[in-house]
Order: structure tokens, then C-alpha cells, then sequence
């Protein structure tokens, strides 16, 4: 009886996060050290998950459909992982949870509150409407700022190009008149000069103040006295106090209309703040609350609120809405700060090109005033 073949036994399938870290490339080290996600992928994949959601499907299901779609890199290699948790009986926000880097305490509190009250597909949604409105104002901001700062930007090449070459040129067919310069010309030339001879200086200056400004930024109050100039700034500081409240408002209610607990909701704010002011006055309302007493006076005793605002708030929590009234007090000041950066832009743009024409103006009239002078002796002559 002839010898069968043994039947090579079948490769065990591996996990799905080993598969993702043979399958990732080798990165650099600075690739590494940043293993960030763009806001932007993350809104469309909150968008999409809260989608299939509504549609019924369940959900490891869909959590596979939106890795698939993901191109290889870092956020694949999280929903790879966050699939599998959840594959092997993990909550999602469990999963999520794990990956603070993609997931902040925010996002990984709303999926608990929705998973807890059986509404995921709604809290979903609602992130996913946060997000939006986030990601609108900031890409506004950043389209208001481009052409500005692409105009500063070559502005400032062209000045580095003319006190490097052009102004030395002129001024040694100026030595060859042998005559006295106008005073215009001699401070143009002697800031020329200091400028080839010690350009480190102009360079290594800022660059010396940036780094004492970092190192000051590990200081809790050096962070406070600057974020309480920054509020202090005429227009500017205006400007970015109610983008804050308006940020503090729209985070806190949509934590509240989720289901997050008022205290814990105002911890995961408190974390999300950037402003050391307003992190200091949600420290002392979550303080307060604690203690039994209302929300509404230490945002008042807070000096960043406003009597509308602290009153509205008042009115919310004696009411029982108030992560609608915090959510109208979002919209509110999203509206008034958009109007406010599209018109401070819009005046910006022609200062900055009066600003260069008045330099380019110093540049040409102190370059000229010599040969003038000289056609004038000519003349004269």
C-alpha cells in the first residue's frame, strides 16, 4: 500500500496587530516620535463610523470596512489594533482608550457615555458635528492667514536679498563719487554692512529669545502672566478669548448632551484647554461644584465671561439645559469670531502692503539720493 504524503498542517492565522507590525515599514526615528493623525482623518473616520452605525451594522464589521479604506501608516496600524480589542469582547471606548495619541479623553469619554446609555450611533454623530465645527473655524483661520504670511514670507527673502547684494553694490560706486552721502543713504549702508558683518547676531538674537520663551513655557506662572497678556492685546486678545469660551462652551456641552457627568466633564475640559487663565477658572468652577455650590459666579469671578454669558449659564443649569445653553453660547461666538478674523484679514493684507511699499520706498529713495545729488553737482557744472 503506497505511503500517503502528510498533509502539511494549515499556518495558524496570525493576529491582527502582528500582521500590522510586520507589515509596517521600518520609519525614521523622527517618524517615530510622531505618530500623529490629522484632524482630518480622524473627523472623516468619526463621520463614517457613526454612518454605518445608523445603518445597523454591527460594529467590528464596520470598524474593518473603515480600516480597509485607511492607507498604510500610523492610524491603520491604531485601527487595526482598536479592531481587534474590540473582535476579542473589548468595549469600544476600552479600545480607544488605548491609543491616547489618536483618541483624547474627550473623544474616549463621549463613546463611554454613548455605549453606557445604548446610543452610540447618536454620540457618534454628535463627535462627529463637534469635529466638523472645529476643524471649519481652524481651517478658516488657516486660509485667513496663508496670504499674509506667504506675503511676509517672500517679502522678507527679497529685503535679505537687497541689504546682501544690491546695497553693497551701490555703495562702492558710491565710494567712487567721493563726495558726502545724504544721511538717508548712510543709514541705509550702515545697516547694510552691520548686516553682512554680523548677521549672526540678527539671526542668533530671536533665536536666543524663542528658546528662554520655551524654557519659560515650563513655568506655570510664566504660562499665566503670558496667556493673561495674550487676552490683554487690543483686537487680537478680544479675538481669542471668545474663540476660547466658545471652545470651553461647545466642549462642555457636548460632554453634558452626551451623558458625561458635569465633574468629569469638566476635568476632560480642563485638560483641553490651552489658555492657563481659563484652565485656572474651570479648575475653581469643577471646585466649586464640587462643593455643592453652582457653576455660574466663579466663571463671573473669572474676569473671561462676560454678564450675557455667566447669566445665560445661570439660567441653563437652573433650568435644566444647560448644555443647550452652552451650545448656543458656541454658535454665538463661532459666528462673532468668524466676522472677526474675516475683517481683521481683510484690513491686514492692505497694511502689509503699505508696510512694504514705505520699506521699499526708504530703499529706492536712499539708493537714488546720492546719483541725484551727483547729476545735480553735473548739472551745475
Amino acid at each position: 500500500m503506497p505511503l500517503q504524503k502528510a498533509k502539511k498542517p494549515k499556518p495558524v492565522a496570525k493576529p491582527i496587530a502582528a500582521q500590522a507590525k510586520e507589515a509596517e515599514p521600518r520609519r525614521s526615528l523622527l517618524s517615530q516620535l510622531r505618530k500623529s493623525v490629522s484632524r482630518k482623518a480622524l473627523m472623516q473616520f468619526t463621520v463614517q463610523l457613526a454612518t454605518l452605525q445608523n445603518a445597523g451594522l454591527p460594529l467590528v464589521r464596520s470598524l474593518k470596512i473603515l480600516e480597509g479604506q485607511v492607507r498604510p501608516g500610523p492610524f491603520k496600524d491604531v485601527l487595526l489594533a482598536v479592531t481587534e480589542d474590540v473582535e476579542g469582547g473589548s468595549a469600544l471606548s476600552e479600545a480607544f482608550g488605548k491609543h491616547p495619541q489618536v483618541f483624547d479623553r474627550l473623544y474616549t469619554n463621549m463613546v463611554r457615555a454613548g455605549e453606557a446609555g445604548g446610543v452610540l450611533d447618536q454620540i457618534l454623530t454628535r463627535l462627529a458635528e463637534f469635529m466638523e465645527k472645529s476643524e471649519n473655524i481652524r481651517s478658516r483661520i488657516k486660509e485667513a492667514l496663508t496670504y499674509p504670511v506667504l506675503v511676509m514670507f517672500f517679502a522678507v527673502g527679497i529685503l535679505v536679498f537687497i541689504m546682501l547684494v544690491i546695497v553693497p553694490k551701490f555703495n562702492d560706486i558710491f565710494e567712487s563719487f567721493d563726495q558726502e552721502l545724504p544721511p538717508l543713504t548712510n543709514m541705509l549702508i550702515g545697516f547694510s554692512s552691520s548686516f553682512v558683518t554680523k548677521w549672526y547676531l540678527y539671526f542668533g538674537i530671536p533665536a536666543l529669545f524663542f528658546t528662554l520663551y520655551k524654557w519659560g513655557l515650563r513655568s506655570a506662572a510664566f504660562r499665566y502672566r503670558r496667556d493673561s497678556l495674550v487676552l490683554k492685546v487690543p483686537v487680537f486678545g478680544d479675538m481669542n478669548q471668545k474663540a476660547i469660551i466658545s471652545r470651553f462652551a461647545r466642549t462642555l456641552g457636548t460632554l453634558l448632551r452626551s451623558g458625561v457627568p458635569i465633574l468629569e466633564g469638566l476635568a476632560i475640559v480642563k485638560e483641553s484647554i490651552v489658555n492657563a487663565v481659563l484652565e485656572k477658572a474651570v479648575g475653581d468652577v469643577h471646585d466649586s461644584i464640587r462643593e455643592g455650590e453652582s457653576i455660574a459666579p466663579p466663571l463671573g469671578e473669572s474676569g473671561l465671561f462676560d454678564d450675557l454669558v455667566v447669566n445665560m449659564i445661570d439660567v441653563g443649569e437652573a433650568t435644566g439645559t444647560l448644555d443647550q445653553m452652552l451650545l448656543k453660547i458656541a454658535d454665538t461666538y463661532d459666528t462673532e469670531v468668524d466676522l472677526r478674523v474675516s475683517t481683521l484679514f481683510k484690513l491686514i493684507e492692505p497694511s502689509i502692503i503699505i508696510f512694504l511699499a514705505l520699506v521699499v520706498g526708504f530703499i529706492v529713495l536712499a539708493l537714488f539720493l546720492p546719483i541725484l545729488k551727483m547729476l545735480d553737482t553735473l548739472g551745475s557744472t
